[in-house]
């Protein structure tokens, strides 16, 4: 059976990127510690991708393990705003081109500037959205690095 292929894969596999995917669409995992369950991964290595608005209107997004949440103030901070809010839900299809639940920083309809939680570099790989529910990626950072500008800080609000 041929598994399929979400637009994040197709960008990686177009930057000739080796990534692991998973597909977890015949469970009923959606929330990121239900998927970490369901693959088997530890919650820290996998991120959930979260998209805000700044004072500016400038739009950001932030990646942080799914078993934390994201320090609204230190995400700020990490890009030089003085005070961010997560968009409504109903925004993100139209800004992103993903639905919630389902939103990568990958292939994003416009580039966004990403800021990754540093504990992400305290593993090789990191694991994220595919770009569609069911569906996630790992990838090195080194290689998404080639795909997405990013930056690692310190953003999560500790020991939820």
């Amino acid at each position: 059976m041929k598994k399929e292929k979400t637009n994040v894969m197709r960008i990686l596999d177009q930057y000739k990127i080796n990534y692991n995917s998973y597909d977890y669409s015949n469970s009923s995992a959606i929330s990121g510690m239900e998927v970490a369950s369901e693959l088997g991964e530890d919650p820290n290595r996998v991120f959930k991708t979260l998209v805000t608005i700044a004072k500016s209107k400038e739009y950001y997004v932030f990646l942080v393990p799914v078993n934390s949440e994201l320090d609204l103030k230190k995400a700020a901070v990490s890009v030089n705003e003085k005070n961010i809010e997560m968009i409504k839900a109903k925004d993100l299809l139209p800004l992103t081109g993903y639905i919630h639940g389902g939103c990568s920083p990958i292939g994003t309809k416009k580039k966004f500037k990403t800021v990754i939680d540093a504990s992400a570099g305290n593993y090789e790989t990191i694991i994220f959205s595919g770009g569609k529910i069911g569906y996630q990626v790992e990838v090195r950072l080194t290689d998404l690095k080639k795909v997405i500008d990013f930056s690692l800080k310190d953003i999560k609000i500790n020991n939820i």
